[in-house]
């Protein structure tokens, strides 16, 4: 597990990664600000779970940055890349806080999520030119990849190689003790 990490400063916000994205992985932006997440929301004094997409294996979706989830929510996505599971520590003024807390969820109760950033998308309408580019950076990486692959591949033939003339040179001279054994032997 990594550090925790106090993404307001004031420790209302605390982020925990339980597993790193992968290093090319795309997080939310200006042109990808739709994502869609897995979570379980549990309350930090009792432990019980008040909300999960776990159970019905369903995902949640909303914009970053637009207000339509608590604040620590949009806090912390914006630190997050797809694929990353991170645990967040939210102090209630950062969670529900007063206003519109699920009858479940104590309005000062510090809460624990686990949430699961699964995808990031374009919201409807943007512009195609965003998206082409998303494509194209994609398309970029995916080449990457290919010769990340295709150079891993190589240098294991390299190897195998290598490894099978260190064989054959040991297996020759094996043969020829044999054979200097066998000499002395008969000269006697």
């Amino acid at each position: 597990m990594s550090d925790t990490i106090d993404l307001t400063g004031d420790g209302g916000v605390l982020k925990t990664i339980v597993r790193h994205a992968k290093p090319d992985a795309i997080a939310p932006s200006e042109s990808l600000p739709l994502v869609d997440v897995h979570y379980e929301g549990i309350l930090a004094d009792t432990g019980e779970v008040f909300d999960t997409t776990r159970e019905d294996n369903t995902v949640f979706t909303f914009e970053v940055g637009k207000g339509s989830v608590i604040k620590a929510w949009d806090v912390v996505l914006r630190t997050m890349k797809v694929g990353e599971v991170a645990k967040i520590t939210c102090m209630p003024e950062y969670a529900y806080g007063s206003a519109g807390s699920p009858p479940e969820v104590p309005p000062d109760a510090i809460l624990i999520f686990e949430v699961e950033l699964v995808t990031c998308r374009p919201r409807r309408g943007a512009s195609l030119s965003s998206v082409s580019d998303e494509r194209a950076r994609l398309e970029e990486l995916k080449k990457q990849r290919e010769v990340a692959a295709a150079t891993k591949e190589e240098e294991k033939k390299r190897r195998e190689e290598a490894k099978a003339a260190a064989a054959a040179r040991i297996q020759a001279k094996l043969e020829a003790k044999k054979g200097q054994g066998k000499g002395k032997g008969k000269g006697k």
